[in-house]
């Protein structure tokens, strides 16, 4: 029985079909219900639709009883839930920045500890979805590669304390993949940039039934690494020279005429990450006392 955040779209809803095609129970979990219903219909296996906010730990350990009571205990958790922001880190404003560090990193680390009692009965499987982001952080992504650094810093730790557990846990990393986080990308002068700079077949961009397809077949042997697409493996050893190749790439891009349109807005990418912002934009804030306005 498997459980995927961020189940709503992209690569998420393609690897809860992925799982549920190669027989596997289903539940997905995200901040869109309706999105959520689209993306379970038509699954061959069982499926459970939740819709909760993963930075929200008291929804998170609902979803995980309703689970159980519905599933069954998870064996395979996917930490997939991730939003971005491209933008100058200063004209970002503060909310939104750390709207990113909590969906992407605090989300994780709530995912894990709401489904931990699951995966412990299972002896199962943890995979935290990661990013090339944390390979060389990218000036105007700030956000973004700090909390996937720490989503893989994250995963690597918890895979030690699991480990005498019987639990295992992966790091997927995830290059150019064609969700609506990137839709529009040589519309969008950060990610135009970026991808401007690589080797041209680092800039071929993945479908999420391919990703999903990688995923999968890491989740059923237990992987601790799976790459997406499988060449990323060979970037690994190169990760102590990277942040310097970005350094010098965004000085000269930085400095060139026409620069400037790199500092020009912030933004939330993608229509998953444009909900979860109006989401949580709209929810009640909490009063002193702990309860909603």
């Amino acid at each position: 029985m498997a459980v995927v955040t961020g189940a709503a779209r992209g690569v998420g809803a393609a690897v809860a079909a992925a799982l549920s095609e190669a027989g596997a129970r289903v539940a997905l979990l995200g901040r869109e219900e309706e999105r959520l219903r689209e993306a379970a219909a038509g699954l061959p296996a069982p499926t459970l639709c939740v819709e909760a906010d993963v930075t929200d730990q008291a929804a998170l350990d609902a979803a995980a009883r309703e689970v159980e009571a519905r599933l069954g205990p998870a064996d395979v958790v996917v930490a997939n839930a991730g939003i971005a922001v491209s933008g100058p880190f200063r004209t970002t404003a503060a909310d939104l920045w750390q709207r990113v560090v909590d969906v992407n990193l605090t989300g994780a680390a709530n995912t894990a500890r709401a489904f931990l009692p699951h995966l412990t009965r299972t002896r199962g499987y943890f995979l935290q979805v990661a990013s090339t982001a944390s390979f060389g952080s990218a000036p105007m992504m700030s956000a973004y590669c700090a909390s996937k650094a720490g989503a893989e810093s994250f995963a690597q730790a918890l895979r030690c304390e699991l480990e005498p557990d019987g639990i295992a846990v992966g790091v997927a990393y995830l290059h150019w993949t064609g969700t609506d986080m990137i839709g529009g990308i040589d519309d969008n002068p950060v990610l135009r940039a970026l991808r401007a700079h690589q080797p041209r077949f680092a800039r071929r961009v993945q479908t999420p039934a391919r990703v999903a397809d990688l995923l999968t077949a890491g989740i059923a042997r237990r992987a601790p690494r799976v790459h997406a697409p499988p060449w990323l493996r060979w970037c690994q050893p190169l990760r102590p020279v990277f942040p310097a190749l970005v350094a010098r790439v965004s000085r000269r891009e930085l400095r060139r005429p026409g620069g400037a349109e790199l500092t020009a807005g912030t933004g939330v990418l993608g229509a998953g990450g444009r909900a979860d912002w109006s989401a949580h934009r709209s929810a009640p804030s909490p009063r002193p006392d702990g309860q909603a306005d």
